[in-house]
């Protein structure tokens, strides 16, 4: 499966690639979000889904584990997975809609909801780099393969 790796010196870069992101993409995906605690998790997925479309306040689902949005016309889920201990603790969110393959799913410490959670079509690992960040996605499926090949285009 195709890698890609971005420079991200600054927060707005952040927002840049989740802003390409959403306009490379042309149906639901399902993407898991790895990184240490503050490494810009919640910052890309918030900008993803603000691009995409949300047009409300993007909270973040630390607390709440799971939030949802109308993306345009898609349903949109943005999961922090951080307080789970357990992925049997995930059983009441009801996290059937989910499975929607015209959703757009972001997961935050996936790891954690294992065996609970659709698969991923793409993996983000943003990682510290100096003063900035550094991320690199990796394709788990055609979908996220596609995706990848899209963001190809639009860089050039």
């Amino acid at each position: 499966m195709a890698e890609q790796t971005w420079p991200l010196p600054d927060e707005p870069a952040t927002a840049a690639l989740a802003a390409q992101w959403a306009k490379a993409l042309d149906g639901g995906l399902v993407i898991y979000l790895h990184g240490e605690l503050g490494a810009g998790k919640t910052s890309f997925a918030r900008a993803l889904l603000g691009a995409a479309g949300v047009g409300e306040r993007i909270k973040s689902p630390t607390y709440s584990l799971v939030e949802g949005y109308l993306a345009g016309d898609r349903p949109a889920w943005h999961l922090d997975l951080y307080r789970i201990a357990d992925p049997d603790e995930l059983q009441w969110l009801g996290l059937d809609s989910l499975a929607d393959p015209a959703a757009l799913v972001l997961v935050e410490w996936p790891e954690r909801g294992a065996g609970a959670l659709p698969a991923a079509d793409l993996e983000l690992q943003l990682d510290y780099a100096g003063a900035g960040r550094r991320a690199a996605a990796a394709s788990r499926s055609a979908r996220g393969e596609r995706l990848l090949q899209r963001l190809n285009g639009l860089q050039r």
